[in-house]
């Protein structure tokens, strides 16, 4: 599908969700009440935070103003050096509340790999993750997600994770954070890797997120199976539309179907990283799909 016609068709659905703007108008039109709430993570608008045209401290503010969502997710490469600033993570707390907006989770990158077989870089990584911990507590966010990098053989690699990750749970058991691992890259994007890990560690305050599009060569539905049974979230993502509002690349409705059957009843975060097309309609276009699908009783 050309930008030209991706644009058009966005641009049409941006409309009529200015007729009905908040997610809930679904359940009304159709009697059944959404089985989801949707949250937006703040990768959706990384072009423009990394272009300087929208600051990191007012994502919250224009996720409620121009989308009409109250519930945002964190990227820690936007605000890497401010994890232990109280002063600007309470800039970020009231910016939030003041805009009745719910702040969910912090998702961290760049901080180690917690499943390396060296016992000395794990131990690093875990330690580096902990003023993230102490800083998702501090914003009133539920779930700090990590990442499970790590180089070795799978047998290695998932017995570094597991000490990786409980060791890391322990320390966020007390500041009443969960961690969750995204399918991102690596060994974590098997879905049955990844869950085998998981049931190993076996601590309530560890679980998943799993997103629509990060399995690599495993396949994305089997992918959403395996991981969520542990999920204490759920990354929407998505690239581009058809002239129908359907991404074209995954079956959204297969997917919800794969996340109700798992008795999911939390937040779908919008994590839209289509390359060419505006960040904002692409938000729109998928808070749309998601809209739809839940109205038709998804």
């Amino acid at each position: 599908m050309k930008r030209r016609q991706f644009i058009e068709t966005v641009g049409t659905l941006s409309v009529a969700g200015t007729l009905l703007p908040a997610f809930a108008a679904s359940a009304k039109v159709s009697g059944r009440e959404p089985f989801f709430k949707i949250s937006v993570a703040q990768w959706s608008l990384h072009r423009q935070i990394r272009s300087g045209k929208l600051k990191p401290l007012d994502f919250a503010a224009k996720v409620k103003r121009d989308f009409d969502i109250d519930a945002v997710e964190y990227v820690n490469q936007f605000f890497k050096d401010r994890a232990e600033d109280k002063n600007y993570l309470q800039a970020m707390k009231e910016r939030a509340q003041d805009n009745g907006v719910k702040n969910l989770l912090i998702m961290v990158d760049a901080e180690g790999p917690l499943a390396s077989t060296d016992v000395k870089e794990r131990s690093r990584a875990v330690e580096r993750h902990y003023k993230w911990v102490s800083a998702a507590n501090y914003l009133g966010c539920h779930s700090l997600r990590v990442n499970l990098a790590g180089q070795s053989s799978v047998a290695d690699w998932k017995l570094a994770a597991i000490e990786g990750l409980s060791r890391l749970s322990e320390f966020a058991k007390d500041h009443a954070v969960n961690i969750i691992v995204e399918n991102h890259g690596g060994y974590s994007s098997n879905g049955q890797y990844l869950a085998h890990v998981i049931r190993q560690v076996a601590m309530k305050n560890c679980g998943t997120l799993p997103d629509f599009g990060n399995f690599g060569d495993y396949d994305r539905y089997q992918g959403m199976k395996d991981l969520m049974p542990f999920a204490k979230g759920v990354s929407a993502k998505s690239f581009d539309f058809d002239e129908n509002g359907n991404e074209t690349t995954i079956d959204f409705r297969r997917m919800l179907k794969i996340v109700r059957d798992n008795n999911y009843r939390g937040y779908i975060g919008i994590e839209y990283e289509g390359p060419d097309a505006d960040e904002d309609k692409g938000v729109r276009a998928t808070q749309a799909l998601l809209t739809r699908l839940a109205g038709e009783g998804l």
